[in-house]
């Protein structure tokens, strides 16, 4: 009897990690369709003129430009959000004002306080 509830007992503890990764696999499935319907679609009849002129900038990367905003600056950053291509970083300064920064979306660059 207690050769089977041993045997039992190792089946199950077998059995939790795969119903695990199946799930964890279905998810995996689910986001690769999803990624394959964002993708563009093309039609006959789109040629050159349709194509993009140029590949598309690099971006500067979120957490590089919290950083550098950091840097020098007294107070603590609220969140960052992009805005039309280009970073804004609210910031907090000591005593309470709530300021935006305004970073360039492609070079990372600083562009001023409002």
């Amino acid at each position: 009897m207690m050769r089977i509830r041993a045997l039992l007992l190792a089946g199950l503890i077998a059995l939790v990690p795969l119903t695990d990764a199946a799930a964890q696999s279905r998810g995996r499935d689910r986001d690769r369709d999803e990624d394959r319907r964002e993708q563009s679609r093309t039609y006959p009849g789109q040629g050159l003129r349709d194509a993009p002129r140029s590949a598309p900038s690099p971006r500067a990367d979120p957490g590089d430009i919290a950083r550098r905003v950091q840097s020098g600056r007294p107070g603590r950053m609220l969140g960052v959000q992009e805005r039309g291509g280009d970073y804004v970083v609210r910031w907090e300064y000591p005593g309470g004002r709530v300021s935006d920064i305004q970073v360039d979306g492609r070079s990372g660059r600083v562009r001023g306080d409002d």
